[in-house]
């Protein structure tokens, strides 16, 4: 057990995939240290998986169930949690700033504050990047956050009860970047599609849905080994979905997408899930070396190129690797980096030799809903040639879920959130419907 010779005071920010597993581990690692606190700092109270973001939106998952909640959390796994957004800070001094926290009525919930660290860790993320498309702000839904998910789903349940009341028409929903979220999102539209005749809407059918997946690039999930792509796209077909590669989006309207060549793409519902960048924020703290996607750049032990104490992981973070490769933006990369920052922080305090950071590809995999799961395994062995689908995919692409939630509950609660899932299942509706 590492015992700290004075306070010593670990401050993470962002409690997604990799900052909420990361806090998880040093508060049991430092629950009998009463010099060494934790700290985990997020805008919001909860946290979803974001690879699941796509299922909150179609309701597939229901968010008000389903999420951890970080206040209730943080008790059982000894650490702290502060509400508030991060908007400043000063290196010299060892601070960050929270901007006020105000409620749906623009009262003041907290105030501004200050809080001072030893250790910090970024952990922010990534948002959609637009990249200064005219109109898409304005017109598109995005999926980064699972507010922004509940909006989509509203909107789909309004729009799917105007065309059951009219018991005619179609829904035309366009989505822009084919990558994992896309393609995803897309297959599980049909899904739910096909559920509504069970929950009071028996004129609406899949006929009645219109997906259009459109990709700038020349194939879909343009991240992935081609065979996983041409799979991926042969089911999106089965279903229904008209797939439009090397189309490249000029705007967006209210009426739908223009492209390059100045055609209409006209859609009911527009969907913008095309590349990722960490926020526009971190550029105005002029306190990182940036990348053009303001991911910052760290050392290889994951820590800031220009700060000693401050560690980044997950989206936000620009890690080389030994063979002029990027670490890419996935959750598999967040779980590694929260593994070794927890193991460098107690090195630092040893005043020890950092290790530097190795990213295992351990395969990628592509959910469509009910109807398939394709995939490759073992990354690093195989170089992504272990190619594999249907059942098997399934249940691999599932545990990867059940292991991050092994992560930040430990195996026996994992387990009980398993069950209780299963249970509440008999008596909950497949889909949200509000």
């Amino acid at each position: 057990m590492t015992t700290s010779i004075k306070p010593h005071k670990i401050l993470v920010i962002g409690g997604g995939a990799g900052g909420l597993e990361l806090v998880t581990q040093l508060g049991h690692r430092y629950k009998k240290d009463s010099n060494i606190t934790v700290t985990l700092v997020d805008q919001k109270r909860s946290h979803i998986w974001k690879p699941l973001l796509h299922e909150v939106a179609t309701g597939s998952l229901d968010p008000s169930t389903d999420a951890v909640v970080y206040h209730a959390h943080a008790v059982k796994h000894h650490y702290d949690f502060q509400l508030g957004c991060f908007s400043g800070m000063n290196a010299e001094n060892q601070t960050i700033t929270l901007s006020e926290t105000k409620d749906e009525n623009d009262q003041v919930i907290l105030p501004e504050r200050y809080l001072q660290y030893d250790t910090l860790v970024l952990a922010i993320g990534s948002v959609s990047n637009d990249f200064g498309t005219p109109g898409v702000a304005d017109h598109c839904f995005f999926l980064d956050t699972a507010k922004q998910a509940e909006r989509f789903h509203n909107s789909l349940i309004n729009n799917f009860m105007r065309i059951n009341q009219q018991d005619s028409g179609v829904l035309n929903i366009a989505i822009v970047g084919a990558g994992a979220t896309g393609v995803e999102l897309s297959a599980e539209l049909y899904n739910v599609t096909d559920m509504l005749r069970s929950y009071g809407l028996p004129n609406m059918t899949a006929q009645q849905l219109k997906v259009t997946l459109i990709e700038a690039g020349p194939r879909i999930l343009p991240a992935l080994p081609e065979r996983i792509s041409s799979s991926a796209r042969k089911e999106l077909s089965k279903l229904g979905v008209e797939v439009l590669e090397n189309t490249l989006i000029k705007s967006a309207n209210q009426d739908g997408f223009t492209t390059a060549e100045g055609n209409l793409l006209e859609a009911d519902m527009m969907i913008w899930a095309a590349g990722v960048k960490a926020p526009d924020f971190i550029a105005d703290l002029y306190q990182f070396e940036l990348t053009r996607t303001n991911q910052v750049l760290v050392k290889p032990t994951l820590q800031s190129s220009l700060h000693e104490n401050i560690f980044i992981i997950g989206d936000c973070c620009a890690c080389a690797q030994p063979d002029g490769s990027w670490v890419p933006p996935r959750a598999q990369s967040a779980h590694q980096m929260a593994s070794l920052v927890k193991k460098n922080i107690k090195l630092q305090l040893n005043n020890k030799a950092l290790q530097p950071f190795i990213y295992k590809d351990h395969g990628s995999l592509v959910n469509l809903s009910r109807y398939s799961t394709v995939g490759s395994l073992m990354g690093n062995l195989t170089k992504s040639s272990m190619f594999i689908e249907g059942k098997i995919a399934r249940i691999v692409y599932i545990s990867l879920y059940r292991m991050h939630q092994i992560a930040i509950h430990g195996f026996f609660k994992a387990m009980l959130v398993y069950i209780a899932e299963k249970v509440s299942k008999v008596v909950r509706p497949k889909m949200k419907l509000h």
